[in-house]
């Protein structure tokens, strides 16, 4: 049961600081990133199962991480407020070819990472942007405007 405790305790507080962190931030995974979540997730584990190395601790602490995504999935599925929670909701950066500078301050998206995306979307300039989103995923939707 302690393992349980401990598992539930840990995928809320991941839950969290995922939420925390932010969108962007966690859909851009520079190398060093990368590695500082394999090591994150091994610090995990150790603070999960603590010197339990039995087959059945671990199959008990997968179970429940498993069994609270689903949950957590569930829940987001049949409530709007917790899908709300959960997810968020998309983020308007740029509207009309005006940077919302509230909204990029709030998501720590700087104009040229927005800059960056219009170009992908062939958008030459900001003010040729009608539209830019940060989605729930962390990318930016760009949108140009039609005239």
């Amino acid at each position: 049961m302690d393992l349980v405790i401990r598992a539930t305790v840990v995928f809320f507080f991941i839950f969290l600081v995922t939420r925390v962190v932010g969108r962007r931030q966690l859909s851009d995974l520079e190398p060093f990133d990368f590695i500082l979540l394999v090591v994150l997730g091994d610090l995990v584990q150790q603070g999960i199962t603590q010197s339990d190395e039995s087959v059945t601790g671990t199959l008990t602490v997968i179970s429940t991480i498993a069994l609270l995504s689903v949950a957590v999935s569930w829940i987001s599925f049949r409530s709007p407020r917790a899908r709300l929670i959960a997810e968020g909701e998309p983020i308007v950066l740029v509207q009309d070819g005006r940077p919302i500078e509230r909204n990029m301050r709030r998501e720590r998206i700087t104009l040229a990472d927005i800059q960056e995306e219009a170009r992908q979307a062939q958008i030459a300039s900001i003010g040729d942007i009608q539209w830019a989103i940060l989605e729930n995923d962390g990318k930016i939707s760009c949108i140009p405007r039609r005239e």
